[in-house]
């Protein structure tokens, strides 16, 4: 089978199983219930890295639970949820410039004018990274109906 059907047929897949769960603003990207897989979204802003979120530290916003490494960054993303959440609800920047939903790993990131946009793998992050401007351009346009 050709390469480009196999990542087709993965696309599909991904966008056919994907676990979301429904808030004001559209789709938030949830795995085992808690937005972004549990990964602290402060961090990428404080520390530089995606770390592990913790059920201790804990908000619920726009119908998602959202974890943090600390009752710091809690307090931190409570203060001013827009300034720390992830673009097109944490699915991945690419897919939304291309006009899909799709899942979305810790560490495929960029911090763009001080937006955290995330990306399905390192392999489509180095595809987002060709052209970042561009891309943000186009999944701004599509974001609002991909749901």
């Amino acid at each position: 089978m050709p390469t480009w059907i196999k990542q087709a047929l993965g696309m599909l897949a991904a966008i056919l199983l994907l676990p979301a769960v429904a808030s004001a603003d559209g789709m938030i990207y949830t795995k085992d219930g808690v937005a972004l897989g549990g990964t602290d979204q402060v961090a990428y802003f404080e520390a530089g890295e995606p770390v592990q979120g913790s059920a201790t530290h804990t908000h619920e916003w726009r119908g998602a639970q959202w974890h943090f490494a600390s009752a710091e960054h809690r307090d931190m993303f409570v203060d001013n949820p827009e300034a720390y959440a992830p673009q097109y609800g944490g699915w991945c920047a690419w897919a939304a410039a291309e006009n899909y939903a799709a899942e979305t790993m810790p560490e495929a990131w960029n911090i763009v004018d001080g937006k955290l946009y995330l990306n399905a793998n390192m392999q489509v992050k180095r595809r987002w990274e060709r052209d970042i401007e561009g891309f943000i351009m186009a999944a701004d346009a599509n974001w609002p109906d991909i749901f």
